[in-house]
């Protein structure tokens, strides 16, 4: 919705989808380190098989993360400054953000966009297919509910419907639109 209001949007989620796609930047190293097990065979990631490694061994979360994170780091960096030409403000979306302990210095303002953990837990299942014990065991892995919220600038509460935060939503535009502006220097 920002989007749609005219804010550059970079998807750091998306932008681990991209790496880890058939011929994506990641792959050889990950091939390298995790085994050609863990390459579909169209040389994508195998999310399932990765997902469940990850979850039953820190070592192996410690050592993608290690591959992919500084992958994403700079990509969301190049794309940020480009799309600073044209956009009032860019908006980084970053599910681990509290988790990184690396982009909070790097960022304005943290927007959290929060639900409770039944909302959660529907939305996930519904997007993804996996069960509510494959959900739950990802919830497990992330920072806390309070954790987001006290690392929060601003809140969005969102258990109704998409059109429940349009009016949000272009608050929040007007918000970020006038904070960047105030911090643009002055032409020349």
């Amino acid at each position: 919705m920002l989007q749609a209001c005219g804010a550059a949007v970079i998807d750091s989620d998306a932008l681990a989808h991209e790496l880890t796609a058939p011929g994506g930047a990641a792959m050889p190293a990950i091939a390298s380190a995790f085994g050609d097990a863990f390459v579909r065979p169209d040389g994508a990631l195998d999310r399932a098989r990765m997902r469940a490694l990850v979850f039953a061994d820190p070592a192996a979360k410690t050592r993608l993360e290690s591959i992919l994170h500084p992958m994403i780091g700079e990509l969301t960096q190049q794309r940020a400054q480009a799309a600073a030409v044209a956009a009032p403000y860019v908006v980084l979306m970053i599910p681990l953000l509290i988790e990184s302990g690396r982009w909070r210095e790097r960022v304005n303002r943290v927007l959290v966009v929060d639900c409770c953990e039944t909302t959660q837990i529907a939305r996930v299942r519904e997007r993804s297919g996996l069960t509510e014990e494959e959900v739950r065991a990802i919830i497990v892995q992330q920072a806390s509910r309070s954790a987001r919220l006290a690392a929060a600038d601003d809140v969005i509460v969102n258990e109704g419907s998409a059109a429940d935060l349009v009016p949000r939503a272009t608050r929040l535009h007007a918000l970020y639109t006038g904070l960047a502006a105030a911090r643009a220097p002055a032409a020349l």
